[in-house]
């Protein structure tokens, strides 16, 4: 599969009302041709008029509200936004929930989570995950392979596992970017600088808050681009 650089960045739009996300998307212009929309947009009640606004915009859209459910219900969520335009989704659930979305899928790419980077270690332990991070990565990552899913959302650390142990037609979506050091008040405890994802094996990059976050999010965003030009 042939991926054009530029759509190799996934802009986060963790924001509280669609019109700050309109705006950032229209200060970002050329510098971003795919955005990421989740949970706390979904909250608004415009979420998939923000949707259809951005791919009648031609940028590209990643569904990202993680499902999970009763494999029937998971596979006619899938179908009904395989409608819309969009090009990735997340769930987050087990293999017959996998290859129940993976079934109804059409042209719109399914992504399984294997385990969020906000977590780490002591927090699975927590959940009642008694297995070591790496483990439980590799297994969800080749369930989603053996169930038709398109690929995975992986954490940079485990990048060069999973690519060592899965076949390399399997998509890998890294989240937990961070071009700089990462703050004490950063949720995300997994991360991994832009030259280290693509260097261990990731195809695309969530990045929210570093852009978002900067004095000026447009020149943010055409660095990162340029790091991953120079990276590949």
């Amino acid at each position: 599969m042939t991926i054009n650089n530029n759509d190799r960045l996934i802009f986060a739009l963790d924001v509280p009302e669609t019109s700050r996300a309109k705006e950032l998307v229209l200060e970002l212009g050329d510098s971003v041709s795919f955005y990421k929309i989740g949970m706390e947009l979904m909250m608004t009640g415009d979420y998939f008029s923000l949707l259809d606004w951005l791919v009648e915009n031609d940028k590209k859209v990643f569904v990202d509200l993680k499902l999970f459910d009763v494999p029937a219900t998971v596979s006619n969520a899938v179908k009904r936004l395989s409608q819309r335009g969009a090009y990735f989704t997340t769930i987050h659930g087990n293999q017959s929930m996998m290859e129940a979305a993976a079934a109804e899928k059409g042209n719109l790419k399914v992504l399984a989570v294997t385990a969020l980077t906000s977590l780490d270690q002591g927090d699975l332990d927590d959940m009642g995950f008694k297995c070591d991070v790496k483990e439980l990565v590799i297994s969800r990552a080749k369930r989603a392979l053996s169930s038709g899913c398109d690929g995975i959302v992986a954490s940079g650390l485990e990048l060069e596992h999973i690519r060592s142990e899965v076949d390399q037609k399997l998509l890998i979506v890294t989240p937990g970017i961070r071009p700089v050091e990462n703050r004490p008040t950063d949720d995300q405890k997994r991360v991994v600088s832009v030259e280290q994802a693509f260097e261990r094996g990731a195809d695309y990059i969530v990045v929210g808050r570093p852009i978002q976050n900067a004095d000026n999010p447009r020149e943010a965003a055409e660095k990162i681009q340029a790091s991953i030009e120079a990276t590949l």
